[in-house]
């Protein structure tokens, strides 16, 4: 660790880092790492899309922050990226077109990119393989929004300390610089968020539904003690509605799906297998507590052949 620190070092002299702060794991070994590489010349940021895990804004500013050790600035952006991704289905459109708004959201929020050189993004190796990446050999299974979705003339050179490890990797990484179990233990979340997670159409309502039902989804594991024993889990909104039953009325809503499985690295992962209370605990509650839904699935495919997120 401390070559990368000496590294970071060298690489930023007395330039100042924007450093892009999104909650997860990633990015938060990332801030802490070029903050005790270049201390005040570093300037963290958050930017809101809109298509943020429930309370996410809140957990950025208090706990997060208090972990760092520093102030995280929180900057809206939801309506501009809303606006952009009306009316987009596509998958890979999505990500390119959250990718360059990321970019040009936080050139807003810094007024001018030309007081900051670099800008400090938590890429990881899987990411740069699933962009198809690697020498120019890999396929694009899908583009992060991080790799395949920068615009051309960004403002910033891209400063990517971690782009060589992967997620376990950067887990070491951060308890050696003292961040919490809490903030380390938090499951992947995608930088396109939940709108690699609604499929189909993003709208203010969809995001609405999908931030409930995985809010209680991962609560539930939490109370049951298994959170942690899983790599990553999440619900997704299926563009599919189903008839049913309401007391006595017939229903038309929404299908909501659950995903967990276990991993190492991300590469390769097999379903979860949760114990059926929890299953049927958590659909019960989807199904009476989130207006618009009533049908609840469980993903059970492994990757591969399938990809732990679904777009």
């Amino acid at each position: 660790m401390e070559s990368t620190i000496e590294e970071i070092r060298r690489t930023v002299g007395e330039e100042k880092v924007l450093c892009g702060v999104s909650g997860g794991v990633d990015s938060a070994v990332l801030a802490k790492l070029i903050h005790k590489a270049v201390g005040s010349q570093l300037r963290c940021v958050f930017v809101d899309h809109g298509l943020l895990r429930k309370n996410e804004p809140d957990y950025i500013s208090g706990r997060l922050a208090q972990s760092l050790g520093f102030e995280v600035e929180v900057h809206d952006f939801s309506e501009t990226f809303l606006s952009k991704l009306d009316g987009i289905v596509d998958p890979e459109e999505k990500r390119r077109i959250i990718g360059e708004q990321f970019i040009r959201s936080f050139e807003s929020a810094v007024q001018s990119g030309a007081d900051f050189r670099f800008l400090g993004q938590g890429t990881l190796y899987p990411d740069i393989i699933e962009s198809g990446g690697v020498r120019g050999t890999a396929d694009v299974i899908k583009s992060h929004h991080n790799v395949g979705g920068l615009p051309d003339d960004m403002e910033f050179e891209l400063l990517e300390p971690l782009r060589e490890l992967f997620k376990d990797e950067v887990r070491k990484v951060g308890k050696e610089l003292g961040l919490p179990e809490d903030v380390l233990g938090r499951h992947p979340f995608p930088g396109p968020g939940l709108g690699v997670r609604i499929i189909g159409e993003i709208t203010k309502e969809r995001v609405k539904i999908l931030q409930e039902a995985d809010h209680i989804f991962i609560d539930a594991l939490r109370k049951h003690g298994i959170y942690d024993k899983i790599w990553q889990a999440f619900a997704v909104l299926v563009p599919v509605k189903t008839v049913g039953v309401m007391g006595d009325e017939r229903t038309y809503a929404n299908l909501i799906a659950l995903r967990a499985v276990t991993s190492v690295d991300g590469m390769t992962a097999d379903w979860y297998r949760l114990p059926e209370n929890v299953l049927s605990e958590v659909s019960n509650k989807i199904v009476n507590l989130v207006t618009g839904v009533n049908r609840v699935v469980y993903d059970v495919s492994s990757k591969p052949p399938s990809t732990i997120e679904w777009e």
